[in-house]
């Protein structure tokens, strides 16, 4: 009977290891802070020839970030979504939207 060359599950020994098992994830900050100590920027995108403003980064819980997003949308009279930490919105709207959110005490970069 032939020796087995191969086994499944084998010790590969001598430091060596699978490269998939040993990776880990890149660690992304989940430091909730106040509103006053956020330093929020602008950013503007155009998506199929239609602008989209982007507010960023925020350092809330999702359930915080989904209900200043629902706030805003019925100030503002937009739509809107969360994609990670920023809040993206649909139009050209910084200027109403510093406006509210300075109103519940958030800061800006440029301010």
């Amino acid at each position: 009977m032939k020796e087995k060359l191969f086994e499944m599950g084998a010790d590969l020994g001598e430091g060596w290891s699978s490269d998939n098992k040993d990776q880990r994830s890149p660690k992304v900050s989940t430091e909730i802070k106040v509103p006053e100590k956020h330093q929020l920027y602008f950013a503007k995108e155009k998506r199929r020839g239609k602008v989209v403003t982007i507010v960023k980064p925020f350092y809330l819980e999702n359930a915080t970030l989904q209900a200043l997003l629902k706030t805003l949308k019925k100030k503002l009279g937009t739509g809107g979504t969360v994609k990670e930490d920023s809040l993206e919105f649909q139009g050209d709207i910084p200027a109403m939207l510093r406006k509210h959110l300075e109103a519940l005490g958030y800061r800006f970069k440029n301010a």
